[in-house]
């Protein structure tokens, strides 16, 4: 007689988000198939809107649960849920962003939002992922649509080329990880964060060849999809050529997933090896934090230039991760939502500058800006001084959260170079507030045509209309995410108790691991 199969628990309630944005996927992909161009170009933008903000709900309702579900294999938490709110509003932004773009012409509407929401249900899922299982399905579930979504406009090349590219180094980047996961669950016989703990701590680490060369793979395929140097080359290249809407979505929220689950894979599975692992990751912090602003020194591309300045952005996120305390936690949440804010209004302003000037993402096109909208300037130096970290600003507060941290844990080196780091970054991004404010940033160009014509970084000749989504006129939405992210920047700025507490709760999360 055989033994009936016994159905593993769920927890309907703690993954309700899961639920709504896998249904919502569904939904809003059929409503593609819809004749009714209105239904197509409106309403599914809509619908994926409105997936979003009933998954916003569900996490504010389950904010307060502190448990695990599908056998242990998923966390709920403050922090998973955090994460998952700051997924959401980044994909807000990129659905109103994208609205009447090319992107979303080319790939289809229904296609390009089901993507999205695909993505998105990748990112919740490795944001509370405990199980190295869950963490690889998460990280795939992440990255396969955002390689559609980066080639989606179909008839721009340079489009095609980042999707192609993100494709061919993500696919490197998860071969690296799975064969790392592997060889942890060779080492350790487990594959739950917790276990795999409990399993080091009996066998040890210095001396396990097998799980170091596991750790140091998992660590690789993390980096490259957290834009963590030397594995960052795949990042200027991805972010130029993705059409913009879609740049500004992985620059906030596939750097936010990627975080959280470095958080929970080493302040969990690895907390009790802290002192190998901790000081080779402030050594990759400080890299990181070097490459990305020296990088950024020379771009005329915004875009490029807010590439590097994600990975320096990524080493200053690091140093929450190194100290592996609760107060590192809640400095790395607080930053990624500062990073958030200031990153969605910088994306903002170039969506929407990028329709009405044939100079598509070149610095030259904000020649002029605080002349012709005031908004649109105040909205791209507010951005600009928080990521540099001028007080008055959110960044200040997220800087000064992981310099505490770091120097609570002996780390006051790394605080310094921080400072640093933040002080060679005023070089750029007060570069591209005086090309704002003066009109006198220089409008060189990169290359052009056989036959002469100049042509500007964003594909566009510098003497003709642009073509595609620069042909389309104003766009109304792009300066609304603009203006309430730079309203978040100010207030938070001076007033962050709020976001202190959001990430206080997700550092409470971890009470009695770290």
């Amino acid at each position: 007689m055989t033994e009936a199969v016994k159905a593993p628990d769920i927890d309907f309630a703690a993954i309700s988000p899961l639920i709504a944005l896998a249904a919502g996927a569904v939904i809003v992909l059929m409503s593609g198939l819809m004749r009714s161009r209105a239904v197509r170009a409106t309403g599914v933008p809509l619908l994926t809107v409105i997936t979003l903000g009933v998954t916003i709900g569900l996490s504010v309702w389950q904010f307060d649960t502190n448990a695990e579900t599908l056998e242990g294999s998923l966390t709920i938490d403050a922090m998973a849920m955090t994460l998952t709110i700051l997924f959401c509003a980044g994909g807000i932004a990129a659905t109103a962003m994208a609205v009447g773009s090319i992107a979303t012409e080319d790939a289809g509407h229904g296609e390009f939002h089901a993507l999205l929401l695909a993505s998105v249900l990748g990112m919740v899922v490795l944001a509370g992922a405990s199980d190295l299982v869950a963490l690889f399905i998460g990280f795939e579930l992440l990255s396969i649509p955002l390689y559609v979504l980066c080639a989606s406009e179909l008839r721009r090349a340079t489009s095609l080329e980042s999707g192609l590219k993100y494709l061919i180094v993500g696919s490197v980047g998860s071969a690296t990880l799975v064969y790392g996961l592997a060889l942890v669950y060779g080492a350790t016989g487990a594959t739950g964060f917790a276990a795999i703990a409990d399993a080091i701590e009996v066998t040890g680490f210095e001396r396990d060849v097998l799980l170091l060369t596991g750790v140091a793979l998992v660590v690789t395929g993390l980096a490259f999809k957290a834009s963590v140097a030397p594995f960052h080359q795949w990042t200027p290249d991805v972010y130029e050529g993705a059409p913009t809407p879609v740049t500004a979505f992985m620059a906030v929220a596939t750097k936010a997933a990627a975080f959280g689950v470095i958080l929970r894979f080493f302040d969990v599975a690895l907390i009790g090896t802290v002192t190998t692992w901790a000081p080779i990751l402030a050594v990759l912090a400080t890299i990181t934090i070097v490459v990305g602003n020296v990088g950024a020194l020379g771009q005329s591309s915004l875009k490029r230039m807010l590439a590097f300045s994600s990975v320096a952005q990524a080493g200053y996120l690091l140093a929450g991760v190194v100290v592996s305390t609760q107060l590192g936690v809640s400095a790395t949440v607080f930053y990624l939502c500062a990073y958030l804010l200031m990153n969605l209004a910088a994306f903002g302003v170039i969506s929407a500058r990028e329709r009405v000037t044939g100079r598509g993402d070149h610095i030259s096109s904000l020649n002029g800006l605080s002349d012709e909208s005031p908004l649109l300037a105040w909205a791209m130096t507010a951005a600009m001084l928080g990521l540099a970290g001028i007080p008055a600003t959110v960044g200040f507060f997220g800087k000064v959260y992981l310099i505490e941290a770091s120097v609570d844990n002996g780390y006051a080196w790394l605080g310094v170079v921080i400072v640093l780091g933040s002080a060679l970054s005023l070089a750029y991004y007060l570069r591209v507030v005086a090309a704002i404010w003066s009109g006198t940033e220089e409008t060189s160009v990169r290359r052009h045509t056989p036959g002469g014509q100049p042509v500007m970084a964003g594909g566009a000749t510098a003497l003709e209309p642009a073509k595609g989504d620069e042909a389309r006129g104003r766009h109304p939405l792009a300066v609304a995410v603009a203006a309430v992210c730079m309203v978040a920047i100010v207030v938070f700025g001076i007033y962050p108790q709020p976001l202190f507490d959001v990430a206080k709760d997700a550092g409470d999360a971890f009470t009695g691991l770290l």
